[in-house]
């Protein structure tokens, strides 16, 4: 197993940045340790629907789970407002960095995840192969 760490700076794209990272390092598996920060905006799609929305900042990043390899990505978000109001759900591109995302990331090199249209959900699902 090994631990990346990782610095994303002021205008990053989140989601697009751990993307890129995955396939700059051809990580077959990764998942999220943590991740402390903030965004000016954050883009989530919210449960049960199908369109993205535009959460504006300044925000606190104070979760961020997920499971991504070079074969795609699923994240959640959780950010706080300045009134400490809090918003969660699937982090989407548009998520841009306020002054830093500070994130280490696991990647497991026994298993590859892969993502499979479900039949039942009609989503591309997490699928774990043995390597």
């Amino acid at each position: 197993m090994k631990i990346h760490s990782i610095r994303l700076s002021p205008g990053n794209d989140l989601k697009h940045s751990l993307d890129t990272f995955a396939a700059d390092n051809k990580l077959d598996a990764a998942a999220i340790v943590t991740c402390v920060g903030s965004l000016t905006v954050a883009s989530i799609r919210f449960a049960g629907k199908e369109q993205t929305d535009s959460v504006p900042g300044p925000l606190e990043i104070t979760s961020l789970t997920g499971t991504f390899s070079t074969h795609g990505s699923h994240f959640h978000i959780t950010v706080t407002d300045q009134n400490g109001k809090a918003s969660g759900g699937h982090l989407k591109e548009g998520a841009i960095v306020r002054t830093t995302a500070e994130i280490v990331i696991l990647e497991p090199e026994d298993v590859i995840f892969m993502r499979e249209t479900d039949t039942q959900t009609g989503y591309k699902e997490l699928k774990i192969v043995p390597k």
